[in-house]
C-alpha cells in the first residue's frame, strides 16, 4: 500500500492510505480537508473512507467536507459516536472493518480518550494510533488512568517489531528530552535522537517511526524495564505505577 502524510494545522498529520488492488484510498484522522483533498486529487486518487481514532477536534475537523465531497463512510469508535457527528459506522475493540483488499485490525486504546482506537492495517504493517502512541511519548491522560493507557501502549507493543507506527502529531524532539532525562545512556534512544535532528534539519517528519525503534527507545513503553524503574526510585513497582510515574513527570517537564 501507498502511505500519504499530509501536515495540517500547527503540528498535525493526516495519513492517506491508498489500497492498490481495489485503488480506494483511507484518510485517517483529518485535522482539515483542504490539505487532504489537494494531495489526494492532484495524485488521481479518490477517498473510500475517513478512520477516527477519536473524538477531539484536531482529528475530526476534516470530517464532514471529506465525506460529503467523495460520500464515503466515516469508522471511529462506537463509544463516541455522541461526539463524532460524521460517524456512518461505529467500531468497537476487537473488531474489524474491510477496506478493500485489508481487513484492518481494531484495537482498543483508551486512555487519552475513554473510547480512543487504533487501526491496525497488517498488510500493509502500519498502524494508525491517534494520541495514544507519539515517536518517543505517548498522549496525556485526559479521560482515561495510568493502568489503563498502559496497557493500550502495551497492545501497541505487542504488534510485529516492522510495524509502521503512524501517530497524529510531530513531537519527536520535544519528546525526546524527556527521554534522554530518564535514559540519558540508552545508545539507541541517542541515535534516534539524532536521526530526528536531522530529518527535522532537513523539513522532513520523524515519522513513521517503528514499533521496534519505539520498544528500544520510548521510556512510556519501557516502564517494564527494571532499569527505568530505577531511574525513578520505583525499583519493584508494577509497570503501570512507574508509567504514571513517567506521565506525570512528563506533564510537568
Amino acid at each position: 500500500m501507498e502511505l500519504l502524510i499530509v501536515p495540517a494545522l500547527k503540528d498535525n498529520y493526516v495519513y492517506a492510505l491508498r489500497d492498490p488492488e481495489s485503488d480506494v484510498v483511507a484518510v485517517v484522522d483529518p485535522a482539515e480537508a483542504g490539505p487532504v483533498i489537494r494531495e489526494i486529487e492532484g495524485r488521481g486518487w479518490r477517498v473510500g473512507a475517513v478512520f477516527n481514532t477519536h473524538h477531539h477536534d484536531d482529528h475530526i475537523a476534516g470530517d464532514l467536507q471529506i465525506k460529503s465531497r467523495y460520500r464515503c463512510p466515516v469508522i471511529g469508535p462506537l463509544s463516541e459516536t455522541g461526539r463524532i457527528a460524521e460517524i456512518t459506522h461505529g467500531v468497537e475493540p476487537g473488531g474489524q472493518y474491510q477496506f478493500g483488499s485489508e481487513m484492518v485490525q481494531v484495537i482498543g486504546t483508551p486512555g487519552h480518550t475513554r473510547g480512543h482506537l487504533a487501526f491496525h492495517f497488517p498488510k500493509a504493517g502500519v498502524v494508525f494510533c491517534g494520541d495514544t502512541l507519539f515517536s518517543l511519548g505517548c498522549g496525556r491522560l485526559f479521560e482515561g488512568t495510568p493502568e489503563q493507557m498502559w496497557e493500550s501502549l502495551c497492545r501497541l507493543r505487542a504488534l510485529p517489531a516492522d510495524t509502521q507506527v503512524c501517530c497524529a502529531h510531530e513531537y519527536t524532539l520535544a519528546n525526546a528530552r524527556f527521554a534522554l532525562s530518564v535514559e540519558p545512556d540508552n545508545p539507541a534512544l541517542r541515535a534516534r535522537v539524532e536521526q530526528a535532528r536531522g530529518q527535522r534539519d532537513q523539513g522532513l517528519p520523524t515519522i513513521p517511526t517503528t514499533i521496534a525503534q519505539e520498544r528500544a527507545t520510548n521510556p512510556f513503553l519501557r516502564a517494564d524495564e527494571p532499569s527505568v524503574a530505577r531511574t525513578l526510585y520505583m525499583d519493584g513497582a508494577a509497570p503501570a505505577l512507574v508509567f504514571g510515574e513517567l506521565r506525570r513527570r512528563k506533564d510537568r517537564f
